[in-house]
């Protein structure tokens, strides 16, 4: 079967989101422009490592290129909305690609779907016929800067660290490793 490679050169948005509770939450990255939405599932590092890296390229390019990139995004870029409903997965992330379109001075964001194929670096952010299906996302410097913002919000919004070893609180508390076993709730 073909491969699909959903194209947004234009998004309406872009956002990370979750669906759950702390503790319990599937994260999705989605796009949408005009009248289609996609969604993919991906996993919380997933969301951490893209947030990371596109700040990271947005200092490079500013770097080696002298592109204007905002330190941070304009208020009209954040988005604070929910993800759009109904959340469905189109699919689950495996790989993520990121690149700098010098012609259109964009991010490009790809994410292809897990196969049971290894994946070969040259379908990351190509339009080969054959390969996992992806989505493929252009976000202008300002867009990009928001969309970290965001997925960092999203990545720390779940439940408190443990204040001794740094694991995540239930709200029931965990066993701690630094406390030799003692149950640690969220009021100790």
């Amino acid at each position: 079967m073909a491969r699909v490679i959903h194209v947004f050169r234009a998004p309406d948005r872009f956002i990370a989101g979750t669906v759950g509770q702390p503790g319990d939450r599937t994260f999705y990255l989605q796009a949408s422009e005009q009248s289609r939405l996609i969604s993919v599932a991906l996993e919380k590092q997933q969301v951490q490592v893209l947030a990371e890296r596109i700040g990271s390229l947005l200092e490079e390019v500013h770097r080696r290129f002298g592109t204007d990139v905002p330190d941070d995004p304009p208020p009209d870029d954040l988005d604070t909305e929910p993800l759009d409903v109904p959340v469905e997965e189109e699919f689950r992330v495996g790989t993520m690609g990121l690149g700098w379109d010098a012609e259109s001075k964009a991010v490009v964001i790809e994410l292809l779907a897990i196969s049971e194929e290894e994946v070969d670096e040259a379908v990351v952010l190509d339009d080969t016929e054959e390969g996992p299906d992806a989505v493929r996302v252009f976000l202008s410097p300002s867009a990009a800067r928001a969309f970290a913002e965001r997925a960092d919000r999203v990545v720390n919004a779940g439940r408190k660290p443990c204040p001794l070893c740094a694991e995540p609180l239930d709200p029931d508390g965990h066993i701690c490793p630094r406390q030799n076993g003692y149950r640690r709730t969220e009021e100790d």
